[in-house]
């Protein structure tokens, strides 16, 4: 049970920086993409990093989305 508590922890994790809007979140509060490109890799431009991929995976993220809740409702 802990795993599968793990998974949906994981999951609502990467749900809620892939609902991030950049225009209205990120680019006023300076963690755009382009505001953070450099040589470096600061703590800073991981994290923005981390939301720009969970983003860019939309399309599988909704996919595990509906299997998790497909999971759910069949093992109750």
């Amino acid at each position: 049970m802990g795993f599968w508590t793990l998974v949906e922890g994981l999951l609502l994790f990467v749900n809620a920086f892939a609902i991030l809007n950049e225009d209205r979140f990120l680019t006023p509060r300076g963690l755009s993409f382009e505001a953070t490109t450099g040589r470096g890799k600061s703590l800073k431009q991981q994290a923005v990093g981390l939301i720009y991929v969970a983003q860019y995976f939309r399309l599988p993220l909704i996919i595990l989305n509906i299997i998790i809740i497909i999971l759910k409702l069949v093992s109750g």
